[in-house]
């Protein structure tokens, strides 16, 4: 016996798909954060500058995290792919965001979360960088 072809679509429709890794990646990084006491406030905060990946929130400090996650390699590879530039479209971004919300009077920083997660394993390599970098233009926020 055969399916009607209108509730084969449905089975289809039921099917999980697989998320990105890039999604998978930041989901595991923000609940992660949760168990370390952080309340996570906002994920994928775009703005004409760029995206933030998480933004949360440990005491008073507001943490603009930016999450990389890689199929292979190293924890080391997966950090130094944040480099300058992709600092400061976060910076910028981070600054709207702030400026937009009125919190430039909050103590902020920013965050990167590393992942390694081979097909093959069901947990990733994570390492958590606090204060991995600070804005090219300090006073930027003040501004």
């Amino acid at each position: 016996m055969t399916l009607p072809r209108s509730l084969s679509r449905w089975t289809e429709w039921l099917r999980p798909t697989p998320q990105p890794l890039g999604i998978r990646g930041e989901r595991y990084a923000a609940r992660w954060l949760r168990r370390q006491g952080y309340k996570i406030v906002a994920g994928g905060r775009r703005s004409r500058f760029g995206e933030i990946d998480l933004i949360a929130v440990q005491g008073e400090t507001l943490v603009f995290v930016e999450v990389k996650t890689r199929r292979q390699g190293t924890l080391a590879d997966a950090l130094s792919a944040v480099d300058q530039q992709k600092q400061q479209r976060i910076a910028r971004t981070a600054t709207a965001f702030l400026k937009q919300h009125h919190l430039l009077e909050y103590p902020a920083r920013f965050d990167v979360i590393a992942l390694v997660w081979p097909e093959a394993t069901r947990y990733p390599q994570l390492q958590h960088v606090q204060s991995a970098f600070s804005p090219a233009d300090r006073g930027q926020f003040f501004s």
